[in-house]
């Protein structure tokens, strides 16, 4: 009998449709959207510069989304995630 070992990185696409929400992706958005906003509170970057960072990431994931096999339905479900963010920071930035 032979037992197969898979590391997260190398799932069975069985066991895929078996897990909920990816924990890795969840820990790593958690902590960038974290990190900026620590770095707005710290004054390092202001709120227009942290919504242009993700705006930029935003474009960037739209034109490597095929480069790197993603599906319709999970590029837009990123870009939903970056949006989200951008929302989010937007709604701080000072108004004149």
């Amino acid at each position: 009998m032979t037992t197969e070992i898979f590391n997260d990185n190398n799932a069975p696409k069985a066991d895929m449709e078996l897990r909920g929400p990816d924990a890795h992706g969840q820990a790593a958005m958690l902590l960038v959207e974290s990190l900026v906003h620590g770095l707005i509170a710290r004054k390092v970057i202001s709120v227009a510069d942290a919504v242009e960072i993700v705006e930029t990431a935003t474009e960037v994931k739209v034109e490597v989304a095929a480069e790197w096999g993603d599906s319709p339905a999970t590029m837009l479900r990123s870009l939903h995630l970056l949006g989200a963010i951008r929302t989010s920071l937007a709604r701080d930035i000072p108004r004149k």
